[in-house]
């Protein structure tokens, strides 16, 4: 081992000596568990190449930026938002030095990060009351745990659904002390289901968006009103998970109408939680608005405390809500931007991206929002297309995934394509560099110039 850790070393140049010896254990034992598998052994020197490697990666910058070509708008694997220039800027000024986080300028004393966010929240979704969370599976959690607990909660069957990560609403009811009574069935719910289900023990009714799929063809559940209106006959709370936090009009750029959050609140939800890094475009986050009556128990629980967030969170957030007071969320929020851009604007940006360059041609693509939104509904796109004989997809993905900036894309068709409407237009040159790069320069042609 003391022979790999020194040759990781030689390789690696400035890797202290603690990292190159446990990279260099690392990859011995993965050679052992190789071998017992009935592979070959590694010969010395891969192993040591394959643990400078691990050692460089030990000691780099993480996560990772990445070209996101997927196609897939709000893509969680791969960071969801990205933020706004104003929102990137506001979190660079919070973190890059001390702030009046907690500190009232005005008196001298201690304040409240609270009062940073939660006036803009109020005035961009017309709340009585907010809270914000450092994610929207704690914003349930404790809506739940400070109203429910020990009580039971109506949910409709075919709400009580599963999303990514394994989070589950039943799961999230128990953990929160919450019952869950369902109501209905998968397809078919009615407020007289609800009606019916209703005990001496239920506490609230429950909505959940089921924003990761979509029911077709004999289904029905109440509307908004008519939960809220039962809800205040039989005295329980109305809460509203709508999760992707939709404050524009979806069905503006020809994809289904999302629920907004001010219509969740004006049809009578007493809370309504939301993500921040969804169709709200901007930092990961959970936000809870709804009547002060409710919100503030929520508040003063001592949960709140752990799932509160952080400066750089505030400070994205507060600028990204700054966007849609302002009226230009569209034009400064980027995921509102890949949204509204049309196909125009697309086959522009990509054909000067593939100017010059061999193997590489235009064709029609379908992006899709993601995220947990708007699950079925696509925008019509346009990809690049790496052409050419003998070329495996897979390999070209996996060399476009070790480029020095890792360009993700899909594999469709058995060839690899780059959907241009999730590229961030500020990649277009980065991105225009690796493909040269990776297929090369049009024989005779010499590359044109920026200007």
């Amino acid at each position: 081992m003391d022979v790999v850790a020194q040759a990781i070393e030689r390789l690696a140049p400035g890797v202290p000596t603690r990292v190159a010896v446990r990279a260099a254990r690392e990859e011995i034992e993965a050679v052992r568990r190789a071998v017992s598998r009935g592979r070959e052994a590694a010969a010395p020197e891969a192993i040591a190449e394959a643990g400078a490697l691990r050692a460089r990666l030990v000691l780099g910058d993480a996560p990772r930026p990445v070209i996101n070509a997927t196609g897939v708008i709000i893509h969680t694997n791969l960071g969801r938002a990205p933020l706004s220039d104003r929102a990137l800027n506001a979190v660079q000024a919070a973190a890059g030095g001390y702030s009046d986080l907690e500190y009232d300028l005005a008196t001298g004393g201690r304040g409240s990060r609270s009062n940073h966010i939660l006036d803009v929240v109020r005035e961009v979704t017309g709340a009585e009351a907010a809270l914000v969370l450092n994610n929207n599976a704690a914003a349930v959690f404790l809506a739940l745990e400070a109203h429910a607990r020990g009580r039971e909660v109506l949910v409709a069957r075919g709400e009580s659904i599963e999303i990514g990560g394994g989070f589950r609403i039943p799961d999230i009811l128990q953990a929160s002390g919450a019952r869950l009574r369902d109501v209905g069935t998968t397809n078919r719910t009615r407020v007289e289901d609800y009606a019916r289900a209703v005990t001496d023990e239920t506490v609230a009714i429950m909505r959940v968006h089921p924003s990761n799929f979509a029911q077709v063809g004999f289904t029905e559940s109440p509307d908004a009103r008519e939960l809220a209106s039962l809800a205040r006959e039989r005295g329980l709370l109305l809460i509203n998970d709508l999760g992707s936090g939709a404050l524009l009009d979806t069905s503006t750029y020809g994809l289904a109408r999302e629920p907004l959050i001010g219509e969740a609140l004006e049809a009578g939800a007493d809370l309504v939680t939301f993500s921040g890094d969804k169709l709200l475009g901007g930092p990961q986050a959970g936000v809870i608005v709804g009547l002060a009556e409710v919100v503030a128990p929520i508040a003063r629980r001592p949960l709140a405390r752990a799932f509160r967030p952080d400066k750089m969170t505030i400070a994205g957030l507060r600028a990204t809500l700054g966007h849609y007071l302002r009226g230009e969320a569209i034009d400064q929020v980027p995921v509102w931007q890949m949204i509204a851009a049309g196909t125009d604007t697309l086959q522009d940006r990509a054909e000067r991206i593939i100017q010059g360059t061999s193997r590489l041609r235009l064709v029609e693509s379908l992006a899709a929002v993601g995220g947990g939104s708007l699950p079925g509904q696509t925008l019509p796109s346009l990809a690049i297309e790496i052409d050419g004989p003998g070329n495996d997809a897979e390999d070209l993905a996996q060399r476009l995934r070790i480029a020095p900036r890792p360009v993700i894309g899909r594999i469709q068709a058995d060839r690899v394509r780059l959907d241009m409407r999730t590229v961030l237009p500020r990649d277009d040159g980065v991105l225009r560099e690796t493909l040269q790069e990776l297929c090369g320069p049009r024989s005779g042609q010499s590359e044109p110039d920026e200007g």
